[in-house]
C-alpha cells in the first residue's frame, strides 16, 4: 500500500469526505489528483495547517 490519494480513491469517498472535512479539503484532495507531480497521503491533505 502505497497511501497516495488517488482519483479513484476520493471520487469513491466524495460525499465521506465532504461531510466530514469540508468543501475546502475536498478540494484541496481533487487538486492533488489532478497535479502529477505531487504524491501526497489523505492525512497531509486533511490535517494540513
Amino acid at each position: 500500500m502505497n497511501g497516495v490519494i488517488t482519483s479513484k480513491d476520493v471520487l469513491a469517498n466524495f460525499r465521506i469526505i465532504w461531510r466530514e472535512f469540508g468543501f475546502k479539503c475536498l478540494v484541496r484532495c481533487l487538486w492533488c489528483t489532478v497535479d502529477p507531480h505531487r504524491n501526497t497521503t489523505f492525512l497531509e491533505v486533511a490535517f494540513r495547517k
